[in-house]
């Protein structure tokens, strides 16, 4: 029977019981490699209520004749009344169809309104059957009744959604807050801790020389796959020392801005190399150019205690085509554990916007792309990438673009200067 089977304060309730017991039981290898993203987004699909919703352009009828026991019916004149007594009637059914979670049209919400008269309403399949019987039945009359009873499942479907909308709103905090306990109690069993996250040694009498303000209905989805074998703990470069290793770099920029005659004829090399001076000076002499690591050559590179924490690679912007060749370049260089890394575009005699709005567009097609974080300034773009040959191993790419000083040019060089798209 419609809306009357349980109420919703019993069922959400019991879906969160339900969340809490499927994180519970997943493998605890899998919850410490999967992707905590993708798991999130897979089970919040997985728990999600999804709503009725009625098609009332697609109600039609079906009719016949339909014989009544009238043995009951105290204005007849009926001898025997333990026996059934039936008379030719005529029976209407009102079909409803509608797409959504059919068991929840059995759910009752909190502001319960219903009058269940002569009909009786039935779910079938992807439809609901609103049907009437009656030995004088007229068309007016079924209508009429009708009418009121599907303005009241609207009324209780609409209460109904209001409910399990805040529900689903909340379910991938939820959840995710349950995989992160998860996670915490398996690492501390483990005496992992140290793999949450570490911080670099820092220069105690090094003073911030350029400081500059800080400017405050859908497809299923699987749960991601992992690759089998235990969890290999790793320590990770913690945000706030990527964070500061990236402000660096932005200070010295903007020292190329207040000081552009020494900067514009310099090349790749010449420019890293400033950022290189810089990042020693307060990483201790960690920071290295053109240093060997996994398949390739990066250029910049700080490593601590023999661990890799942070990669660059730096590129004059030349076109889309490059710039995901240059992305190539620095995830081919990457070992699994590193997760985070950065590109540095130096763009010189380009439209610098541009230039911004191409990597905008252009970022989320490459192939190892997963979501983007946002922007941390006008210049200056955050995403999730993953790892070449794993889904799952997750690294932070910040894209930071740098307009740099050009060389003064002719007036033949200003007709062929190049656009973004070149």
């Amino acid at each position: 029977m419609l809306f009357k089977k349980v109420s919703v304060l019993d069922v959400l309730p019991d879906q969160e019981r339900q969340i809490k017991a499927k994180v519970q039981s997943l493998a605890p290898n899998y919850v410490l490699n999967a992707s905590e993203e993708d798991l999130v987004a897979s089970l919040a699909d997985e728990f999600t209520l999804d709503t009725p919703v009625l098609d009332e352009a697609g109600i039609h009828v079906d009719y016949g004749e339909h014989q009544i026991d009238v043995s009951r019916d105290p204005m007849r004149m009926i001898h025997d009344r333990d026996r059934p007594f039936y008379v030719a009637g005529t029976r209407v059914t009102f079909i409803i169809p509608f797409t959504g979670d059919a068991n929840l049209l059995t759910v009752q919400p909190q502001n319960f309104s219903y009058r269940l008269g002569t009909s009786k309403a039935e779910i079938v399949k992807s439809e609901i059957h609103v049907t009437y019987v009656n030995a004088n039945l007229n068309a007016q009359g079924a209508k009429r009744e009708f009418d009121d009873e599907l303005r009241q499942i609207k009324q209780n479907l609409g209460n109904l959604k209001m409910a399990l909308d805040r529900h689903n709103a909340g379910l991938e905090q939820l959840i995710r807050t349950q995989i992160q306990q998860r996670k915490n109690k398996l690492l501390a069993d483990a005496n992992l801790a140290a793999a949450i996250g570490f911080p670099i040694k820092r220069r105690d009498d090094v003073v911030a020389t350029y400081s500059v303000p800080v400017q405050k209905r859908r497809p299923k989805m699987e749960h991601p796959a992992v690759p089998s074998g235990p969890f290999q703990p790793e320590p990770v470069l913690a945000m706030a020392e990527y964070d500061d290793i990236l402000g660096i770099i932005r200070n010295m920029v903007q020292v190329m801005e207040q000081s552009p005659k020494a900067f514009e004829k310099m090349g790749e090399e010449d420019l890293r190399t400033h950022f290189l001076v810089q990042l020693n000076g307060q990483y201790e002499g960690r920071a290295t150019g053109e240093t060997f690591n996994f398949q390739g050559k990066t250029d910049i590179l700080i490593r601590d205690e023999g661990r890799n924490v942070f990669i660059a690679e730096c590129k004059f912007w030349a076109g889309e085509k490059q710039f995901f060749e240059t992305i190539d370049q620095l995830l081919s260089y990457l070992s699994w554990r590193d997760t985070k890394a950065a590109v540095l575009i130096f763009n010189r005699n380009v439209n610098f916007t541009e230039v911004l709005t191409k990597i905008a567009e252009s970022t989320p097609k490459h192939k190892n792309y997963k979501r983007t974080v946002g922007k941390l300034n006008e210049s200056s773009f955050r995403y999730v990438f993953h790892q070449p040959n794993d889904q799952n191993r997750e690294l932070t790419l910040t894209l930071l673009a740098f307009d740099v000083p050009s060389v003064r040019r002719s007036h033949s060089e200003d007709k062929a200067q190049p656009s973004a798209d070149n």
